[in-house]
Order: structure tokens, then C-alpha cells, then sequence
């Protein structure tokens, strides 16, 4: 079962692959008033230039770091309040880590980095990909820096289920054919809010804390404990928007910001999730159309979209009956870990061919395990068992950060025409797992909105033409909002562009964090 949206970057590593996400939106400012949501003109307001008083401590704060994780890395914590309306109430404890600039060349501050999600780990993409294997260039001028937003990984991470629950909540049937299994749908949801509520201590107190814009705050302060008058960032998928969320509050201090697979902050969480599961499709057919032309394809020959009705009829016959995946555990390949499975291999054409043998297996052999492991993948669910809180946070942030894109079953099953149309393939379901903020024991603090961040230096946006967790609109959009807004294109497949292949891409890129000119608005590689 998907977490209501899904949004990460390319899986080049396991830990790179960090980032299911549900429908994404523009959180309202905890320190003014939330604009309405459903003002066309609404626009994030920036917070005043000056410091309040009441944060100073915050704001002075000396990092004290140690070795950690592989040599060259280190680790600090940062002190940020868990309610900025209420800053003497109670602070929260964020992971920081960094690897200094290797050299040669003048030191250009540091360069922060986010993966994606929400729920995404920073800290384990800085020290796994970013930290090396970003250009040695750019590591060479600049000193590569990690924040875990709260709630996520090492800072206080929200927790909600189990394993076993995890499994069980993971293997609902997500495309409900009655009453009875619409309720257990239903249930499911209620159940893995219900936990995020009561599950511990932590989890009850960050829970309400949680949002876009609060990260993006918490971002102020790392910029400020690192040293840096301004922001360098890279953020790729809901790192766009939280990178976003953080030009709008303080355009002043926007240094060179990449936002690469972009989202579409003014769009409501039923557009988001309805463009998305176009998204999808667009990038099953472009998967679809090299398959069919192989000997080996899975699907068959003809046409992509007969290949979409043989996938279908596929997930069908799973709802009906399982297939064995040899898990240790006892689980079996249904409809719901299937989808997920062939959904995670939409984010990078890397995994195309992966995907069919595990097609394959399943289809010829009645051996359901290479798809079950591309969903264990994308869940994060190792092999004891245990689940990351990716999911858990994944949930947290974006079912504060907007109004739920359902508020019940009934407004699903009246949907399920257009989402069926915009993919034959993934509609039905994953407009069933939009519901899944419904049921959400906080209300949510934030709503659509526009970001203009007048004033900020040149932000570069980058979208991908055929990708499938935020489609190219969404990048076009935040580059014409933004008033700074520089468009790239990467004419390709897959979630996310830099460090994907293209050198015109990745060129563009270095060039502009290296020097701060960007591209050419509207350049297409």
C-alpha cells in the first residue's frame, strides 16, 4: 500500500532511494496567519529580516561535531524549538552531519543537501551519495552538509507501526471491490494514524510539529550555525518544495539553490495526486514501449497499451490469488506489494531491466520474490524485518502540511473515473491511497499556496520531461512562480535529473554552484 503519494529520488543506491512520499503542499507560516486555501493568489509570506528576540538563543547556537560514520565525516546536534509560536516550550534535537571541502580552490561556504521525501534521511544521503559522489568540484569548494528534517531518522524520528503491523498495513488491498474491504481499507489508515499517536512519547510530542515550513525554519538555523550568510542548497523531489518553503520565508538569504524534480506548491492535494498518477503512467508507457519491442519482455508484443491491459489483468489476478515470494515471513506477492513493486522501478530506467525479470519470474514462474524485493526497497524494509521511519514521517509531514486530498471512501469511489482515466494501469489505486490523511489525529497546519520569494537571487528548477513522481508541469509552474526562477529541461526518463547521466545537466548545475550564473531560463538538454 503506498503512503497516499510517492516522491523520491532515483535509485543510483539503496540509501539514495530514500523517499516515498504522499501528496505535497505548501504548509501555512506558524508565525502569521495561513492565506485561504483555496485563494488562487495566495502566496507564502516571508518572515521578517531581523532575528526575534525569542530566538536568539537558536540562532547563536556552536555546533560541537565529532567523527562519525565513514573518515571525513562529522556529526553534530542542533537545537531548534519544537513550536516557534511557543519557543520556551520545549526544544527538538536535529542530526547534522558534514564533510569539509577537500580543496583545492577558495572555500564557496557550505552546501546543503536534501534527498527527498518527506522522510528521507539527509544525513544517511550526505555520508552514502552526496558527500562522495557528488562532482569532486563541487566537494572540492564547498563543504557538503546534511540536516535530518524533525521527525525523520535521527531527529526524534516519528514512529507508528511494528514490522509485523508494517507488513500487514503494506499488504492491504488497496483496490477494494465491496463494502466489506472498503472498511477494511479504511481501518488500515485509521490504524497507522492511531499509532503514530500513541506509539511513543516522541512520536506524540514532534507529531504536530512537523511541517514543511518548521523544516525550512529549522534550515535557517543550520545556515546560521554553520557560518553562512546565505543558503547554497540542493534538494531534489519534496526537497524542491521544502528548498522552496525556504526561498519563500527568507528570499533574502537565498544563496544558489538547485530544485531538481520539482513540485507544484499551489496545487491542492487532489491535483497533486491526480497529476501524479499521470505521472505514473506516462512513465509505465515509456517503459512499456521499449519492453515490447524486446524478445524477453514479459508483457508480450503489441502495443504499450496492451501491455498496460496485461499488467492489469496481472495486479487482477493477484487480488484473487497470491503468489509465493519465498519470504522468510510467511508473506505472499498480492496485488498491493505487486503494484509497489513495478511503481518503484518507474523512478529510475536503470531498474527497467530488473523489473523484467521480476515480471518474468512472476508471470512465467509463479515466483512472486523479485517483486516483492523491489518493494521491500521502496518501503525500506530490511530483511529482519524492521522498517525505516520513512513512511511513518512520509505520513506525518504531509498530512500537516495540507488538507487531505479525501475525507472519505464515498469522495474516492467518485474520483476513481477521472484517476482510472488519467492511468488504466495505477488509477484505481492509488486514488484509493489518497485517503489515507483522512484519518489523521492532527489537524493540518498549511494549504496550497504560491511562492514567489520576491527578491531572491536565481533559483534553478529542473524538471524531466518523463517523470513519473513529479511531472514536468509541476517544474514549469514553480519556475514561473518563483520570481527568480530559472527552468532546465532534461528531455529523459526518470525521477530527478542531476547526477543521472546527462554532462549538459550536471554542467549546468556545477557551473551555477560554482559561480552563481545560472542557466539560461528555459535551457533544454
Amino acid at each position: 500500500m503506498h503512503s497516499r503519494r510517492l516522491t523520491r529520488p532515483a535509485r543510483r543506491r539503496r540509501s539514495a532511494l530514500l523517499a516515498a512520499a504522499t501528496g505535497l503542499l505548501l504548509t501555512g507560516i506558524a508565525a502569521c496567519s495561513p492565506q485561504p486555501a483555496d485563494s488562487a493568489d495566495a502566496s507564502l509570506t516571508a518572515l521578517p529580516r531581523s532575528t526575534p528576540q525569542n530566538l536568539t538563543r537558536y540562532y547563536d547556537q556552536t555546533l560541537k561535531w565529532r567523527e562519525c560514520g565513514a573518515p571525513g565525516f562529522e556529526c553534530a546536534t542542533l537545537k531548534a524549538p519544537l513550536d516557534y509560536d511557543k519557543p520556551g516550550a520545549g526544544d527538538i534535537d536535529l542530526a547534522v552531519s558534514r564533510k569539509k571541502a577537500t580543496g583545492p580552490g577558495k572555500r564557496l561556504g557550505s552546501l546543503l543537501v536534501n534527498p527527498g521525501g518527506p522522510g528521507g534521511s539527509a544525513v544517511g544521503y550526505l555520508q552514502s551519495y552526496a558527500g562522495i559522489g557528488y562532482p569532486e568540484r563541487i566537494r572540492a569548494r564547498y563543504d557538503m552538509v546534511a540536516v535530518d528534517p524533525r521527525g525523520v531518522a535521527r531527529s526524534e524520528p516519528v514512529t507508528c507501526l511494528s514490522g509485523r503491523a508494517m507488513d500487514r498495513y503494506t499488504q492491504t488491498d488497496i483496490t477494494p471491490d465491496d463494502a466489506a474491504e472498503r472498511t477494511d481499507l479504511s481501518k488500515s489508515f485509521q490504524d497507522f494514524a492511531q499509532g503514530c499517536a500513541t506509539h511513543d512519547r516522541t512520536s506524540r510530542d514532534v507529531l504536530p510539529h512537523v511541517s514543511t515550513v518548521e523544516a525550512a525554519r529549522d534550515m535557517d538555523l543550520v545556515r546560521a550555525a554553520v557560518g553562512d550568510e546565505k543558503l547554497n542548497y540542493v534538494g531534489a523531489s519534496y526537497g524542491t518544495f521544502l528548498g522552496a518553503t525556504y526561498a519563500g520565508l527568507y528570499p533574502e538569504r537565498v544563496g544558489r539553490l538547485v530544485l531538481d524534480g520539482a513540485m507544484d506548491p499551489s496545487l491542492s492535494a487532489r491535483e497533486l495526486n491526480m497529476q501524479q498518477t499521470a505521472g505514473f503512467e506516462t512513465a509505465f508507457q515509456s517503459f512499456a514501449k521499449d519492453c515490447v519491442e524486446r524478445s524477453d519482455c514479459p508483457l508480450g508484443k503489441g502495443t504499450p497499451a496492451q501491455a498496460g491491459e496485461r499488467l492489469k489483468k496481472f495486479f487482477t489476478d493477484l487480488d484473487a490469488k497470491p503468489l509465493a515470494a519465498g519470504d522468510p515471513d510467511g508473506r505472499k506477492l498480492g496485488e498491493s506489494l505487486a503494484t509497489t513493486g513495478v511503481i518503484a522501478a518507474m523512478y529510475d530506467e536503470g531498474a527497467w531491466p530488473q523489473l523484467r525479470e521480476a515480471l518474468t519470474a512472476a508471470l512465467d514462474k509463479k515466483d512472486g520474490a523479485g517483486l516483492l524485493a523491489l518493494s521491500d526497497s521502496y518501503y525500506e524494509r530490511d530483511p529482519d524485518g524492521s522498517y525505516t521511519n520513512l513512511m511513518f514521517a512520509n505520513a506525518a509531514v504531509n498530512c500537516l502540511d495540507a488538507p487531505p486530498a479525501f475525507t472519505s471512501p464515498a469522495e474516492v469511489e467518485k474520483s476513481l473515473p477521472d484517476f482510472e482515466k488519467a492511468s488504466p494501469v495505477f488509477g484505481a489505486g492509488l486514488a484509493w491511497a489518497s485517503l489515507n490523511c483522512a484519518y489523521w489525529p492532527v489537524q493540518p497546519t498549511g494549504a496550497p499556496q504560491r511562492i514567489t520569494a520576491k527578491g531572491a537571487a536565481p533559483i534553478v528548477v529542473v524538471g524531466t520531461t518523463r517523470d513519473p513522481a513529479t511531472p514536468y508541469p509541476w517544474a514549469k509552474s514553480l519556475a514561473s512562480q518563483l520570481s527568480s526562477g530559472r527552468l532546465l529541461t532534461y528531455d529523459g526518463d526518470g525521477h530527478t535529473a542531476y547526477g543521472r547521466g546527462s554532462t549538459c545537466i550536471d554542467g549546468a548545475i556545477d557551473h551555477y554552484l560554482l559561480t552563481g550564473t545560472p542557466p539560461k531560463d528555459g535551457k533544454r538538454c
